[in-house]
């Protein structure tokens, strides 16, 4: 979407890729940032709970299209790992950041598999973050199940965790939509 809105704007590609560099950083912070505050406020249950984590990338998927999108996807577990191991427990957690690199990056090239569509009709990020989440979470059980003999998780524990996640994967996927509408209706301009 936001690569139609900068073109649409005449925008040089210098400028265009400062922008999605920028949008990118930006989404990555807040995927380190979100869960910090989900984890302070709720504790571990919380962000088991609610997966703050997955917000900015999925935002970043329908912003930024599939290409930029997995940038944010795959880097972002890997930047939180990095940092938040560097001042006390890392999150996530060693074991799991190789599962969450794979699902989150499929969620941002699913759903920003859709940008286009979502810069033609808001409506599409419906779809687009829907299908992303499914998608994502099947990969991520689907790892699981190849590398529970190696992996430190087994099929039924990830089972429950994806049904313990449904309240976070619920809330997104209604609030991500509405925010890419909201953004689309003020970044786009309308051709007369």
């Amino acid at each position: 979407m936001l690569e139609n809105i900068l073109v649409q704007r005449n925008t040089a590609v210098k400028g265009r890729i400062t922008v999605k560099t920028l949008t990118s950083v930006g989404l990555i912070a807040l995927a380190v940032i979100l869960p910090q505050i989900v984890h302070l406020a709720l504790g571990q249950p919380g962000g088991v709970q609610l997966l703050p984590m997955y917000l900015p990338v999925l935002i970043g998927g329908c912003l930024l299209g599939s290409r930029w999108g997995i940038m944010v996807g795959a880097l972002s577990p890997v930047v939180s790992f990095a940092i938040t191991s560097m001042i006390g427990e890392a999150m996530p957690a060693l074991p799991r950041l190789p599962f969450m690199a794979a699902e989150l990056t499929v969620f941002a090239v699913v759903a920003g598999l859709f940008s286009k569509k979502i810069y033609e009709n808001g409506l599409w990020a419906f779809p687009a973050v829907i299908l992303a989440q499914l998608t994502g979470r099947a990969v991520f059980l689907g790892l699981v199940a190849v590398f529970q003999n190696i992996a430190p998780f087994t099929v039924p524990m990830i089972w429950s965790q994806i049904l313990t996640g449904w309240v976070g994967l619920a809330i997104q996927a209604a609030a991500v939509p509405l925010l890419i509408i909201g953004l689309r209706a003020i970044l786009v301009k309308d051709h007369d």
